[in-house]
């Protein structure tokens, strides 16, 4: 069964930083895209960034790209997502996501995700 279970939301001022981690459980980790997205209050939900198996290859939104990191551990069955230079619009629920092996689609389609953590909240105030 698998199992995402992300952390390190928070808090945080303008300007600041926060690495979020996410746990998945089960086996084949390393066999498996992820990615990770997020979804503000009344809007819907939002591709952030989407890394390979291996780690060698991602994808990163226009609105993120330059200031979040997205990483993997494999020995760990972790992927992190480094948001760096936060601003107020960053303000949402994030979510990691594991890409169903079969998809073919887009990187940034959450019909493309299999299983979802529940997500941490990630508020950025001015």
């Amino acid at each position: 069964q698998v199992q995402l279970l992300e952390s390190g939301g928070g808090s945080v001022q303008a300007g600041g930083s926060l690495r979020l981690s996410c746990v998945v459980s089960g086996r084949g980790f390393s066999n498996y895209a992820m990615g990770w997205f997020r979804q503000a209050p009344g809007k819907e939900r939002e591709f952030i960034a989407q890394i390979n198996w291996s780690g060698g290859s991602t994808t990163y939104s226009d609105s993120v790209k330059g200031r979040f990191t997205i990483a993997r551990d494999n020995a760990k069955n972790t992927v992190y997502l480094q948001m760096n230079s936060l601003k107020p619009e960053d303000t949402a629920d994030y979510y990691c996501a594991r890409q169903a092996p079969t998809w073919g689609g887009p990187r940034a389609a959450a019909q493309g995700y299999d299983y979802w953590g529940q997500g941490t909240q990630v508020t950025v105030s001015s």
